[in-house]
Parts: structure tokens; C-alpha cells; sequence
């Protein structure tokens, strides 16, 4: 069995008006794009010689009858008559575009396609009226009338001129912010300000006398040859820093630079793209791309034709191949959208390392603007990655800037590791860290400034993709470690010694849940003390920033208390130390170490011992809480432990409040002892 299936009429306009335009404003887009349309065939027709009339000043006029409830768009373009209207208009999806397109398809570049824009007008229309008259000599005007039903009215009409006027009655509440020429302004500025053929909007305005009159001036909103259009070789930047104002008229800061797309294989389009100046995350403003489809807006959500980090750019792309749906309102999926967007970016790459190659010192001026957007890309997009790492820049303290390659050139023969890899140190705060960066030039060092805000995050993604590259910041450890050589020392300290000194430091150390004590044998003319944070950790919590259950997030911060054994007053202290409360600790260290090995016999026998294992863990516990208490009462009267533990915590800005007014006063009774 062969059938028919049939559309059921009643039901097609809640289906346009619920679903295939449900942004409601779309309508006065859709009625100007048909007007555009009807002009353009109209130039074909004189071009080929069929129609004789004047066609170079044609103009489409948008006029809003707030005391009648109608917005009105009239053109004089090619019109109908009334067997067109009731073969265009009476049926639904029949596009008149089609149809003349198939005839003169080297001809024009019409913007309809689907024959289904006229009835978006019933979006906010009660009722439209269509009056018409065709170009054709003899041709008579028709008005179709129709309230939003299957049912209408065909009769006939005067025009002057061919062309047409489509007459929207808006008496529904609901629309009425349509009746408001503010809004009808706003819309036009934002769907038509570049279609190919002067829109009139009413007369200009100016001030007269301390008030806004109209002029005779058509007042017309669009630009209808826009820069992206025309061609490069003819532009001057200045053309380009005006077309960006036009496009964001509220933007105060000129773009850093700009790419010119221009492409006709193997798809069609033309752009402008805009770096703008980005130095925090606050200034990015993703949907400043806007995209066009033969000169009309469609949408600035673009993020399925550009990558996510090319939405950071401001610009214009229009392309008449880029798969819209039926309302033009958003993007379909279609795999020719993934190769527009690989020919964007490489676009984008190439121009990039065109200004890198032409002129370097400019683009290291430039670097800190660009920094996020590049480092943004690199890491989320491999293909620009692979492009990129040729010209994404390092500037180290002393502001001189390397790519990656120049910089481990720099440093291979100094910063590699007994394991073989090339450690780069980094700083995120120069001022904060400056003593940690000093002691690493002291040392013959390079260190990289990454205080941006994508830093952490880079240099994570670049540790994935280079091969013995491992990136440190320069207090995440004491030089030894951080660049580990085949000399290592170790500490000279014995365990006891260094298990009571631990005490000794935890009895002045504030917050001493977030410190751990370690004890290294580092040159004698460094610190006595200092303080690092572990790699790791610290940049699992700097990366949990941009992650809410990141679950790092609520991590304590944790620091490594770090006494340098080999230091003179560190010796001196100990050696106090153990003079001063041998007496003590002699008879309690000699009952711990007993009361351990005897400890170690009974859990051999765990279960048949458990009761005195129990009962000899608690006595362990006593006799080292009394060997603590010693030692912390004894600490906390050494002025000298107190001072090193205290320029240690300064040097890492952890010194505050209460703690530092004492630190002053201690350092004051330390001189004057002196």
C-alpha cells in the first residue's frame, strides 16, 4: 500500500510558534531577511536584462505604529502576485528562495531557504496582512489577510510600487514591548546592522533648541558593506580598530591585534577575529564571537564552530556553510562544523607565530595579554599545542623571555638531576619568595616567574607532554633536594638527637598540626632553619581552584620545618641542648629505649601479652610525655631557637600579629646583648 501523509493544518502554527522559533524576537530578522531577499532578485532580474526599472537605491523601511498596535516592513523589491502568493504564502514550507535559486544559481545569494520565515511574524501577530504587487508590467496589487489560522483571505489592493508590506497587528498583551521603537531599534541593531541593503528606521534625530527633533535624513541601521566582506590588501588598521568599535561600542580598550579570515575552500568564510587584552579571569567574556549566515546574526554562542579557548576572541564569522536549523537560530550538528573549526584554529596559530617570527620583541610586550588565551588553548586543544610551543613564551625574574626550547638550553648543563631530568624553578611571587629565588641564584639557578592564572595548570599539562621536564617552585624544598646531584649529605645528627631538637622546635612552632620537622645537612652559610611546601600538595590545592570537589580543596595547608644541621648556631643549640638536661633525659631516654625492646619481645606474643603490652605502651607514653615537657620548658626560654624558628616563619610570611611584636621586642634584647 502507497499513501500521502497528510499535515494537519490546524496544528501548524503552535508548532512555528512553540518550537521552531521560540525566541520570539526572531520574527522582525525572519520578515527583513524575506524583504532582503525580494530586493536581491529584483538586481538579478535587472542584471539578466528582465527588468528595466532603476534598482541602485533600493531600501527596505521598518516602521512601528504604536497608535494602531502594527509594526510594518515594506520593501520594493521583486513582490507577487496573487497566483505567487497563494503558491508562497498558502503553503507552508514552499520556498520562493528555492525555486529562484534552482533558476539563477550564479546569480544571487539569497538568505531564505526553508519558506518558513514569513510565518515566524505570527509569533507576536494577532493577525498579518500581506499587500503585494509583482514587478511584472501589468501586474495588479493583492492583500492576503490572516488571523493565525488554516482560514485567509485573498483581495485586491493598491500599491504604488511593487514590492511588499507586511503588516503585523499586535494586540496580545503579552507582545506588547514589540509596539516600543526602542525595541524594535535594539533588535534591528542586533539581527540586521550588516544585511546587504539599507534598512530605514524612521528619520535621524538631533538636537534642536535643547530638544530631540527628527531631520528629513532617512535614519538607516545597518552598515551594509562590512569590513569582513571587503577585501585585506585595501584595509589599514585603523579601518580595523573602527570596525571593532562599531561592533562594541562599549568597549573602552583597542584589541592587541586582529586575523582577517577569508576562505572559499573547502567551505565558504569570512571573518574578523579580535584578540583582546585578558589579564585576568575576570575579563573573559566568551560570547563576544557573533556569528552571521550571509550577513544576518544568528547567535553569539559559537562554541561548536570554535574551540572553547577561540571564544576568549571578539570578531565576526559569517559563512553560508555552516548547518543551521530551520529557524536559524542555532547550530546543527554536522561533521563540516569540526573542519571550521580546525581551519580557525590553524588560522589562529599561523597568524600567531607570524607575529612571534616578524617581530619577537613586540610579541614579548604583548605576552602577558596573550598568556591566558595561549596557555588556555595548549592545554585544552592538541593540535594547537603542536603549533604553539614554538612561540608560548617563559619570562624569567630577570624579565627576559625564552620558548620552551631556548630555555632548557639554557639551563640543562646546570638544573639536571642526577636522574636526568631538567628541573625548572619557578616563583609565583617574587616578593614573597624572595629569599627562597636568592638562594637559588646564589647557586648559579634560573628561575621562571608563572604567576598567572593559568600557570599551575600549564605546567602540569607540559610535564604530560615533554619528556624529563619536571617544574618546581623554588620554596617546595631546600636547593639540595629540589635539584638533586650525586653528593648528597646526610645529616649528622643522631636519631635521639634529632627526635628531641623536633621536640625542642614543636614547643615554639605555632600551628604545629600543619608542620612536619625534617633535619638536612645544607651548606653552613645558609639559613639555620627554613620552611618549604611540598610540590605536590601545594599545586594539587592551587589546581583544586578551579574545581569545587576537587579533593584537594579543603586540604590544610602543610610545611615542612627544615633545621640545617650543618649550621653553626644549630649545632650550638644542641649541643646546649643535651648538656644542659643530660642529667634529665639520660635516665628517661635509657628507660624508653629499655622499655621499647622489651615492647618489641612481647608483640611477638601479641595475644598471650596483650594485657601488659597495654599496660607497658601507657608507661612509654608517661616517660616520653615527661621527656617532652623537659625539653619543650627548656625551649621555650632558648631566645636564640626561638629567633631562628621565627626568621624561618618571616621568611615564608607566616610570622603574624602577636608573634611578630615579640619577634621585634626578642630581636631588640638579642642586640643589646650583643
Amino acid at each position: 500500500m502507497k499513501g500521502k501523509i497528510g499535515v494537519t493544518t490546524e496544528n501548524i502554527f503552535p508548532i512555528i510558534k512553540k518550537f521552531l522559533y521560540s525566541d520570539q524576537e526572531i520574527f522582525l530578522r525572519e520578515l527583513i531577511s524575506n524583504a532582503i531577499d525580494a530586493t536581491e532578485k529584483l538586481k538579478v532580474l535587472a542584471r539578466k536584462g528582465e527588468y528595466k526599472g532603476d534598482v541602485g537605491n533600493k531600501k527596505i523601511y521598518v516602521k512601528v505604529d504604536k497608535k494602531n498596535k502594527q509594526i510594518i516592513v515594506s520593501d520594493f523589491g521583486i513582490g507577487m502576485t496573487e497566483e505567487e502568493v497563494n503558491q508562497y504564502i498558502n503553503q507552508i514550507a514552499f520556498s520562493s528562495a528555492e525555486e529562484f535559486l534552482s533558476k539563477y544559481k550564479d546569480e544571487v545569494n539569497l538568505i531564505g531557504h526553508f519558506g518558513l520565515g514569513f510565518y515566524s511574524a505570527f509569533i507576536v501577530a494577532n493577525k498579518v496582512e500581506l499587500i503585494t504587487k509583482s514587478y511584472k508590467e501589468g501586474a495588479k496589487a493583492v492583500k492576503w489577510i490572516c488571523e493565525g489560522t488554516p482560514e485567509f483571505e485573498i483581495k485586491e489592493a493598491e500599491r504604488s510600487e511593487h514590492g511588499t508590506d507586511v503588516i503585523l497587528h499586535i494586540t496580545d498583551e503579552t507582545y506588547k514591548e514589540f509596539l516600543e521603537e526602542d525595541k524594535i531599534e535594539e533588535l534591528l541593531n542586533k539581527y540586521c546592522k550588516f544585511l546587504p541593503i539599507p534598512i530605514v528606521f524612521g528619520k535621524k534625530k538631533e538636537f534642536k533648541d535643547g530638544k530631540l527633533v527628527e531631520t528629513d535624513e532617512d535614519y538607516i541601521i545597518n552598515n551594509t558593506n562590512p569590513l569582513w566582506l571587503q577585501k585585506p590588501q585595501n584595509l589599514k588598521d585603523e579601518d580595523y580598530k573602527k570596525f571593532y568599535k562599531e561592533l562594541y561600542p562599549r568597549e573602552f580598550e583597542e584589541p592587541m591585534f586582529h586575523i582577517h579570515l577569508n576562505i572559499d575552500y573547502p567551505f565558504n568564510l569570512t571573518g574578523i577575529l579580535y584578540f583582546p587584552k585578558i589579564t585576568s579571569p575576570f575579563d573573559i567574556q566568551k560570547r563576544k564571537i557573533q556569528l552571521y549566515c550571509k550577513q544576518v546574526f544568528v547567535t553569539d554562542n559559537i562554541e561548536g564552530i570554535v574551540p572553547d579557548y577561540l571564544t576568549l576572541l571578539h570578531g565576526v564569522i559569517d559563512s553560508p556553510d555552516i548547518p543551521l536549523n530551520v529557524s536559524r537560530s542555532y547550530l546543527q550538528n554536522d561533521p563540516e562544523v569540526k573542519k571550521i573549526s580546525s581551519h580557525i584554529t590553524k588560522k589562529v596559530a599561523d597568524k600567531l607565530n607570524d607575529i612571534y617570527k616578524d617581530n619577537r620583541a613586540d610579541f614579548e610586550k604583548k605576552w602577558e595579554d596573550l598568556k591566558l588565551f595561549i596557555q588556555y588553548g595548549m592545554i585544552s586543544d592538541e593540535k594547537f599545542y603542536d603549533r604553539a610551543i614554538a612561540f608560548a613564551l617563559f619570562k624569567n625574574t630577570e624579565n627576559k623571555y625564552f620558548t620552551l626550547e631556548e630555555y632548557k638550553k639554557l639551563i640543562e648543563s646546570n638544573q639536571k638531576d642526577k636522574y636526568k631530568n631538567i628541573v625548572v624553578l619557578y616563583t609565583t611571587d617574587t616578593e614573597k619568595q624572595y629569599t627562597y629565588i636568592q638562594r637559588a641564584k646564589n647557586k648559579g639557578y634560573d628561575v621562571l616567574v608563572l604567576d598567572g592564572h593559568l600557570d599551575i595548570a600549564f605546567i602540569n599539562h607540559l610535564e604530560t607532554k615533554e619528556k624529563n621536564l619536571i617544574f618546581k617552585r623554588v620554596d617546595s624544598d631546600i636547593l639540595e633536594k629540589l635539584i638533586e646531584k650525586d653528593d648528597t649529605q646526610k645529616t649528622q645528627f643522631s636519631e635521639i638527637e634529632q627526635e628531641n631538637f623536633r621536640y625542642a622546635v614543636f614547643a615554639i612552632l605555632p600551628d604545629k598540626e600543619k608542620f612536619l620537622v625534617s633535619f638536612e645537612p645544607v651548606a653552613d652559610s645558609e639559613m639555620p632553619a627554613l620552611i618549604t611546601q611540598s610540590e605536590y600538595i601545594r599545586r594539587m590545592k592551587d589546581m583544586s581552584q578551579f574545581s569545587p570537589s576537587h579533593i584537594y580543596r579543603n586540604v590544610s595547608d602543610l610545611f615542612n620545618f627544615v633545621v640545617n644541621t650543618n649550621h653553626d648556631l644549630i649545632k650550638k643549640i644542641n649541643s646546649e641542648l643535651h648538656e644542659t638536661l643530660k642529667k634529665q633525659l639520660e635516665p628517661l631516654q635509657q628507660k624508653i629505649d629499655s622499655l621499647k625492646k622489651e615492647l618489641e619481645e612481647l608483640r611477638k606474643k601479641y595475644d598471650e601479652n596483650k594485657t601488659v603490652i597495654e599496660e607497658k605502651d601507657k608507661e612509654l607514653e608517661s616517660i616520653i610525655n615527661e621527656k617532652k615537657k623537659i625539653i619543650t620548658d627548656y625551649a621555650q626560654q632558648n631566645d636564640l631557637l626561638s629567633q631562628i624558628i621565627d626568621i624561618a616563619l618571616l621568611s615564608h610570611n607566616l610570622l603574624k600579629h602577636e608573634r611578630f611584636e615579640n619577634f621585634l621586642k626578642r630581636s631588640i634584647k638579642l642586640l643589646e646583648k650583643n
